[in-house]
């Protein structure tokens, strides 16, 4: 039976990364989209589920993926729509093994009597992200919608590059190790601060970035070594190994021990009873490596400026496939999927 009625209605959790999501995309847009078969040969598509789709070019695969971003507020610490827009199509391109960007598309749409000296302020910093991605917008769109008719600004990207090879979120085999390239939980953290006004005396600033150049470098000094990538944005770290878990039919276990989240993230989130593993972030991503390359994946990571607190953080195992247990140093339990993003419109 459908998980989506047709007389439901569709809520915030839908466009969450979580469950709801993950259903909503089953129930009615593979419905709609999903090729036949799911995926023909030189053919990745919305059956796959993953960052990105994929089309064989001769002995390369033209990667193509999109994002729109409605994040609210859409200025905060450590930056704003513009950047995570570059950013985030940036990454989802660089996590399936395509990190030399071809170029991107750019659609804004504008509430009437939005600011121009914000417009300008964001496109701003969208050029400086492209700088730093080594990317180019090479097309666009601009609509204005009427007062009320929508919040502010949303901006739609979209992104093509081209990989020798791919690297899908589905390659988790048992006794790989997972890494993370960075700290969890500064991106979701940062913004809701700023969208509740939280009077917190620590500096919480989101880690919104293009990463293309980190996994360039990884995959260049450890050609061979990845065999699966994710960028653990709506739903946070936990969402994304679960669904590499269960597309690869492994088990991860985590360390809690080991994982990465600062000091001032940490605290925050013990005060509002919030998880870091459920909090999206918007400059990391999660490895699958090689059990003997882990050593070489993780000197590179923490040479470039980017992966400076990569760790890692986890096994995948035979046992329990699908499933994401947390070693607590005192006992085992299993990490829930979020529902929905505990903080909707994160990005």
């Amino acid at each position: 039976m459908s998980h989506l009625a047709a007389d439901d209605r569709i809520m915030l959790k839908h466009g969450a990364g979580g469950r709801a999501m993950r259903r909503l995309i089953e129930d009615a847009f593979l419905r709609a989209f999903a090729t036949d078969p799911e995926v023909p040969a030189g053919l990745v598509g919305v059956a796959a589920m993953d960052d990105g789709g994929a089309v064989r070019l001769g002995d390369r695969w033209l990667v193509m993926t999109t994002d729109s971003h409605v994040i609210q507020p859409p200025f905060f610490p450590g930056g704003d729509i513009g950047r995570l827009a570059v950013a985030g199509t940036v990454n989802d391109l660089a996590v399936m093994g395509a990190p030399d960007v071809l170029g991107l598309t750019c659609a804004v749409i504008l509430e009437e009597g939005f600011p121009r000296a914000d417009l300008e302020r964001i496109l701003a910093s969208m050029r400086i992200a492209c700088d730093e991605a080594g990317a180019t917008v090479i097309s666009g769109d601009t609509k204005v919608m009427g007062k009320g008719e929508i919040d502010g600004i949303v901006i739609n990207t979209a992104g093509m590059a081209l990989a020798p090879h791919l690297v899908r979120d589905a390659g988790l085999r048992p006794g790989d190790r997972i890494v993370v390239t960075g700290t969890l939980g500064d991106h979701g953290m940062a913004v809701m601060a700023t969208r509740h006004g939280l009077a917190l005396d620590v500096d919480l600033r989101s880690d919104v970035a293009p990463i293309n150049g980190l996994i360039r470098a990884v995959m260049t000094a450890a050609p061979g070594a990845i065999t699966a990538m994710k960028d653990p944005t709506r739903g946070g770290a936990a969402t994304a190994l679960h669904e590499m878990a269960s597309k690869s039919g492994v088990g991860v276990m985590v360390d809690e021990a080991a994982l990465p989240v600062r000091d001032t993230v940490r605290g925050v989130a013990e005060l509002v009873g919030i998880d870091p593993l459920l909090v999206a972030n918007e400059g990391k991503a999660l490895l699958g490596v090689r059990a003997d390359a882990v050593g070489r994946v993780l000197e590179t990571l923490r040479a470039h400026p980017r992966g400076a607190d990569a760790a890692v953080i986890g096994v995948c195992t035979e046992d329990r496939p699908g499933m994401v247990i947390l070693d607590t140093g005192f006992g085992r339990r299993l990490v829930a999927e979020p529902e929905g993003e505990l903080l909707p419109r994160i990005c």
